[in-house]
């Protein structure tokens, strides 16, 4: 069986009403009430209780560190903290490795150190990207070595931070997005982390981003939203690439888990984007995710499998919600409550389940066990007639 994670339960507070329709103090409320301890800070949402407070939150704007942005920084800290919780990390940065041009890419590292002073302000160490979504001319995502040497100057100026003002060491995250443009996988992303060689630079694993490149295809016309035509040669081949993490991946150097589902789409009517700029995945990705293991609700990915190897790394962190959904855009003071009770039990259900799970990444007989055990619990929506698009 898998080990008893002891990892704490966090949130993203996206994930519990968007910034447009709820304000950022009721959603960290339900996130109390519910029993979570951790917090994912989104931009959007800091950015959105500087305009709460008066100050300009736009963009670059939402960085600069003036004394009354930094004080605020400070009053969302002893709020969360109040609340019997802590903010793990903020989030995300967007487009920053693997720029070109020397002076935009220096105007682009810099921006990374400018959150410096507010993570101390919000009492955390990590802030991570995800890898670049960038196709054009002035980026060159495929070039792992100018990547790697990105993300190596970055944790060089954290540490330089650090050392300035004496505090914790602060660390930089990287990770695999499932439509970036190279490294959307979690090995790619590792090979970016192993080569940038800093100890504050590390991986974040997403099991959305994973499942969204390893496992599934919601465009398949089969209708079974798969890569692979059989559920059982699905699951078998995830859960090879899951047993080479936990054989390849320091659980020290995983920085962050994210964990989510998504419902199963009916190719019928949810057709792929045909703008070039948009990425196939990106719809699904920003309306129809889960909470992990909602079955009732169209979720049908192999979320413990991802979530199993992150835990047998030993890595210690959070296992942290990150789901956007359009029913998180919907208004009423019900939405953060309903969503926290949702993604509570479904984290618990994740816990749960990898507790029982074989440990398929010590041989040949635990797979076998451990590909069974998911198949019979997936079997249930493989077996349920009509999809689901946007019923959530």
């Amino acid at each position: 069986m898998a080990t008893n994670p002891t990892n704490e339960l966090g949130i993203a507070t996206l994930s519990l009403g968007n910034w447009r329709e709820h304000k950022l103090e009721p959603r960290l409320q339900a996130a109390a009430r519910a029993g979570f301890k951790v917090i994912d800070l989104f931009d959007e949402c800091w950015s959105a209780y500087l305009a709460e407070h008066n100050l300009n939150g736009e963009g670059a704007a939402a960085w600069e560190a003036t004394p009354e942005k930094l004080a605020v920084a400070r009053k969302l800290c002893a709020l969360v903290k109040s609340l019997g919780m802590r903010i793990a990390c903020t989030q995300p940065l967007r487009v920053i490795e693997g720029i070109l041009d020397p002076e935009e890419r220096r105007r682009t590292l810099d921006s990374v150190a400018a959150r410096f002073p507010f993570m101390r302000a919000f009492d955390t160490d990590l802030v991570f990207m995800c890898a670049s979504i960038r196709r054009d001319a002035g980026v060159a995502p495929a070039d792992l070595k100018r990547v790697a040497r990105d993300l190596a100057e970055l944790g060089d100026m954290a540490a330089a931070y650090s050392g300035a003002d004496g505090g914790r060491m602060l660390k930089i995250g990287y990770e695999g997005l499932s439509w970036a443009a190279r490294n959307n996988t979690w090995s790619s992303s590792w090979e970016v982390v192993r080569f940038a060689n800093r100890p504050n630079v590390g991986l974040v694993v997403d099991a959305f981003n994973v499942l969204a490149v390893e496992f599934a295809d919601p465009y398949n016309p089969a209708e079974h939203g798969r890569i692979f035509p059989t559920l059982q040669e699905s699951i078998k081949v995830l859960a090879g690439s899951m047993a080479a993490l936990v054989a390849i991946v320091p659980g020290d150097k995983i920085f962050f888990f994210q964990c989510g589902d998504a419902e199963r789409m009916n190719p019928a009517t949810f057709i792929a984007p045909t703008d070039p700029d948009v990425p196939a995945l990106l719809p699904w990705s920003r309306s129809h995710r889960l909470y992990p293991m909602e079955q009732s609700r169209g979720g049908y990915m192999p979320v413990e499998l991802v979530a199993a190897a992150v835990v047998a790394t030993g890595y210690k962190g959070p296992i942290s919600l990150e789901v956007f959904s359009h029913t998180l855009n919907q208004a009423g003071g019900n939405v953060p409550d309903d969503h926290a009770r949702r993604g509570i039990d479904s984290l618990h259900a994740v816990v749960d389940t990898i507790q029982r799970l074989p440990a398929f990444w010590k041989g040949p007989a635990e797979l076998k066990s451990a590909v069974d055990c998911v198949m019979q619990r997936l079997e249930k929506t493989e077996s349920t007639s009509g999809q689901r698009t946007s019923h959530i």
